[in-house]
């Protein structure tokens, strides 16, 4: 797991606030032994319309991903499918399912914590966001509070793995 890659543009102060609500609900997946991956969707406005955290085990859903819970969320509060204008904010990089999720969604832009070298779909192993095919591409912007994020992973496999 890739925590930093040094000085790199500066990011909007929002960005951050917003992963600290995904960081949030990261830790909520905690209690119910999911990996702690947390997401919210937030609109134009800045307001959070999607709150999600990986409930795999919880629910014994294989696309219980932590971003297709927040945007199934965000799709019902705001009665569309279509999320033009949204952000998903995710703690970690998004796998090529959830890439490919937060793509057919439309939102305008991708933030996420840290990077995942072994399945991150949006810049590590895949980047499905960029790709030339893609029908929509968003911005993405990666490694936001990269160390907090991380270090919310590391413990929890390094508990498991011991």
């Amino acid at each position: 797991m890739r925590v930093g890659s040094g000085a790199g543009p500066a990011v909007p102060p929002r960005y951050a606030e917003w992963l600290r609500l995904a960081l949030a609900e990261a830790e909520g997946a905690l209690t119910s032994g999911d990996v702690p991956i947390g997401a919210v969707v937030v609109d134009a406005d800045g307001r959070v319309v999607g709150r999600g955290r990986n409930v795999r085990e919880a629910e014994h859903d294989p696309t219980g991903h932590a971003e297709v819970v927040a945007l199934r969320e965000a799709g019902r509060a705001l009665g569309r499918w279509r999320l033009d204008g949204c952000t998903l904010v995710v703690t970690l990089e998004p796998c090529a399912m959830c890439a490919g999720a937060a793509v057919l969604a439309r939102v305008d832009r991708v933030v996420f914590g840290a990077w995942d070298e072994k399945a991150g779909a949006c810049g590590s192993v895949w980047d499905l966001p960029r790709d030339r095919a893609a029908l929509h591409r968003p911005e993405v912007v990666g490694g936001v509070l990269a160390q907090e994020s991380a270090r919310l992973l590391l413990g929890f496999f390094g508990d498991r793995r011991g």
